[in-house]
């Protein structure tokens, strides 16, 4: 009997045994046919998520982002243990005891499975095996990537700490309202950093990650509370929360921003605008967008803030002042139904949904408004973002639509929308009515930097960035007309001429393909010989062809590629008057040149860029070509009151001299010449205007002693502008206004003036050397490079021939004689009137 017992025993051992041993090699079967092939898991210890790429100013204020996903990544070590007990409480309690899955919850799951015929499936997937199905398998719930997850979450385990697991999960999770990572949660939610937040908003948090896009804050607040409530009672049992902080905690509103509780974060940032959106622009080029949207960058610009300001509102005075002057009315195009304008909240949501420019302060804030009612003398309106029983009412008076022509009813239908800024009184600055405006027709652009490092500090590239985001700085491509003019110039003083040199203005015929071209002056006058100086100040189109024939067409491209206007010109005599196209960001880049005494410098909207971990991979300062080294920064015997000595290392890519007679001529445009009427700052000044054919495109581009701005207007499909438009008309006060607060912030004082000049009085009119003492209204003290004995007398017509005869017209519009005095300080007459038959190859003085 106790042998059949044992033997009984012993086949059921036996049985057992076998079956455990054949499961056993079951499992391990399975295990190894799909532990086959799996992803490798080793890339995860160096994974770096895709992070937000952030603008900050010099002051250190984030001004912008870009992002293909909404993530702050954040270190392990710097999460607080709130925030990771919440989650582990949600999610995996035995997070830090299993080894990357928890049996337990996986028989537990299997028996809820069995019990509710699969109506209820509830996840047993522990924190390490989510990382898993995040970064390296799919997301489906099949058996066989629950297998793989296991696989591969043991493989993890061992390979990498708890801490990193975590630091991985709670970095990649996704968390609704385009959030990834607890970090960019906490600022989307609550508008906090990670260690401000309370128990119950830690616990919200780690409630999102078991449907993200079901528990909505608004929508689903009540189930989203109760499952908030769920994991504070987890952390209650878990030993995180004391029984006191916990009825305290569970006891708290749900309040988020999606409630209007917080402020939200967005609203910190300034609207987008052309500068941001350039440095994107630039940097993804540079970088790749891809890297540059999930990289992480910390990117400090060299946007000042108050500058750019100051060019937005410069630029937009001009452009409405134009746009109202022409008496149109054109308004959004956009309009909201009619059905709506009955009930506010019906017509407030409509409005909201309509996209038009709302980022335009001038000087107020434009509202976006909607005609409700169009009455006889004035129009009834709802404005957006402006209660129906604020003081300053809803109507607009007829008397405010006067700039253009016809009756309200002819102009407006109810539904509408259209932009209004209030009128206030110049004194109090009391409301005195709404008055409607419209997005100019006409666009344009500015831009100002530094002349001597090429930081940028403002740039507008139009009206309003969010009704065009072409950047008509960087990216319009335009004829520069007579600004270009200086680079004909400087490439002519460069070969020996001086700006006392007399070329001859009269008529021009040259044959081209399309026909014999007839170049004229824009007085439609002819002058005779003139001096250089006279020719830039007045802006004589026949003078600088002459000049580009005389010194080659070829040395002119050669300097205007040379400079970075052009990559290459067009080899023919209208692109010294400026017919070829190129940007406002290269003119003023190349006008810095001139400035800072023929020095190359790199125009940048950075100074810095620095990835995730901060480390610099770009600074401006010490790229090829900008290098400004300090020789004794670190001398600490430096003696006191004198400042490091900074040495550049850029490339000269003009004669110092050739700069400074080129400022001085310049500085004669701004004194006397065609900006004389809209220039007039503090400290000395130099520019050159520039006007197209027709007026299609007006510009000026001036400079002080250190920072140097560009303004150009057009239609974005060019057409002429109108009769009496130019550069110093219309860009000459933009320029003006910029200026001024301009050199209260940065300063300026006189151009550097080389050792190499030689200073010698001439006549500005006649190019005649004066005497020392000469002194009068036609005097200028003329740069003349040390040692090279000027010539004078001798007059270039650039080879064309010559024939008739005509007025000799003074440059002050007159004909009649006039006294000048000779190098020998003697008098002598000149005038009134010349013609060729009287002109010999020696030149008129």
């Amino acid at each position: 009997m106790t042998r059949f017992i044992f033997s009984f025993f012993g086949a059921i051992f036996a049985v057992v045994t076998m079956g455990a041993m054949m499961v056993a090699l079951t499992v391990g079967a399975v295990f190894w046919m799909y532990g086959r092939d799996l992803p490798s898991h080793e890339h995860l210890a160096q994974y770096t998520p895709p992070t937000i790429s952030r603008i900050f100013n010099g002051e250190g204020r984030v001004i912008d982002e870009f992002a293909q996903e909404r993530r702050l990544f954040t270190p392990a070590s710097q999460i607080p243990d709130m925030v990771k007990q919440a989650f582990i409480s949600a999610e995996d309690k035995n997070f830090y005891t299993h080894q990357g899955y928890d049996i337990r919850g996986i028989v537990a799951a299997g028996v809820q499975a069995v019990q509710s015929r699969g109506r209820d499936v509830r996840g047993a997937s522990t924190i390490t095996q989510q990382v898993m199905k995040n970064f390296l398998l799919s997301g489906d719930r099949q058996a066989e990537r629950k297998i793989k997850e296991i696989i591969l979450a043991s493989r993890v385990e061992e390979a990498l700490s708890k801490e990193k697991i975590l630091e991985l999960y709670l970095n990649e999770i996704f968390l609704g309202q385009n959030a990834y990572g607890v970090t960019a949660a906490a600022q989307v939610y609550f508008n906090k950093p990670l260690g401000q937040l309370a128990p119950h908003e830690a616990a919200f948090l780690a409630s999102l990650p078991k449907a993200p896009s079901s528990f909505h804050p608004v929508r689903n607040k009540e189930r989203v509370t109760d499952r908030r409530n769920f994991v504070l009672r987890e952390m209650f049992e878990n030993g995180y929360l004391d029984e006191a902080t916990y009825e305290a905690e569970r006891a708290m509103p749900l309040a988020t921003v999606q409630n209007g509780d917080y402020e939200p974060y967005q609203r910190s940032l300034p609207p987008r605008d052309y500068f941001t959106d350039e440095i994107r622009r630039q940097l993804s080029r540079d970088f790749g967008e891809d890297q540059f949207f999930s990289g992480g960058y910390s990117v400090r610009a060299t946007l000042d803030p108050d500058m750019q300001e100051e060019a937005a509102r410069s630029l937009r005075i001009a452009l409405e002042d134009y746009d109202r002057g022409l008496g149109r009315w054109r308004g959004t195009g956009k309009t909201i139904p009619v059905e709506t304008l009955g009930e506010e909240a019906a017509w407030r949501a409509a409005l909201a949904d309509v996209r038009v420019a709302r980022d335009v302060v001038l000087p107020y804030p434009w509202h976006v408004a909607v005609v409700r009612e169009v009455r006889e003398n004035s129009l009834l309106l709802g404005i957006e973002d402006v209660p129906l029983d604020d003081p300053r009412g809803m109507e607009l008076p007829r008397s405010d639509t006067n700039w253009f022509s016809g009756s309200l009813f002819d102009n407006f239908e109810a539904g509408d929308v259209i932009h209004v800024r209030q009128i206030t009184e110049d004194g109090s600055g009391g409301f005195v009515r709404w008055s409607l405006r419209q997005v100019p027709g006409v666009q344009g652009g500015f831009m100002a930097m530094d002349v001597h490092t090429g930081r940028v500090i403002a740039m507008q590239g139009g009206f309003s960035y969010q009704h065009s985001v072409f950047n008509r700085a960087t990216q319009a491509m335009r004829q520069p007309g007579s600004s270009f003019k200086p680079f004909v110039y400087a490439s002519a003083l460069d070969s020996g001429y001086t700006p006392a040199t007399i070329i001859v203005d009269a008529p021009i015929e040259i044959d081209t393909p399309q026909g014999v071209w007839r170049p004229k002056n824009a007085s439609n006058r002819f002058y005779g010989p003139t001096p250089l100086r006279t020719g830039i100040e007045q802006s004589r189109n026949l003078m600088t062809i002459r000049l580009a024939q005389e010194v080659g067409i070829d040395t002119v491209g050669r300097y205007a590629e040379k400079f970075g206007v052009y990559d290459n010109m067009g080899r023919n005599l209208a692109n010294a008057l400026g017919a070829d196209e190129t940007t406002l960001f290269k003119m003023v880049a190349a006008y810095a040149m001139f400035a800072n005494g023929g020095e190359r410098v790199e125009p940048t909207l950075v100074d810095r860029v620095q990835d995730r971990y901060g480390a610099t991979v770009y600074s401006h300062e010490t790229a090829e070509g900008n290098r400004r080294v300090c020789v004794d920064c670190d001398d600490p015997n430096i003696a006191p009151g004198r400042s490091p000595r900074i040495v550049n290392e850029r490339e000269r890519i003009m004669n110092a001299v050739t700069a400074y007679q080129l400022t001085s001529m310049m500085q004669g445009v701004v004194e006397r010449g065609t900006a004389r009427s809209s220039v007039n700052l503090s400290v000395p000044t130099a520019g050159k205007t520039g006007t197209t054919n027709d007026a299609k495109d007006v510009w000026f581009l001036g400079f002080t002693s250190n920072i140097v701005a560009g303004c150009y207007i057009g239609y974005d499909t060019p057409r002429p502008l109108g009769r009496g438009a130019s550069g110093g008309r219309f860009c000459g006060p933009v320029f003006q206004r910029f200026m001024q607060k301009a050199v209260a912030e940065y300063g300026g004082g006189a151009f550097k003036v080389p050792e190499e000049c030689e200073f010698i009085n001439i006549d500005r009119f006649s190019g005649a050397r004066l005497s020392d003492s000469a002194s009068g209204p036609n005097v200028v003290s003329e740069c003349f490079r040390f040692g090279e004995e000027p010539i004078f007398g001798i007059q270039f017509d650039g080879g064309f021939a010559i024939s008739g005869s005509f007025d000799l017209i003074r440059p002050e519009g007159g004909s009649a004689a006039r006294e000048v005095t000779t190098s020998t300080g003697e008098k002598a007459i000149v005038g009134p009137k010349a013609g060729f038959g009287t002109l010999s190859s020696g030149g008129l003085y």
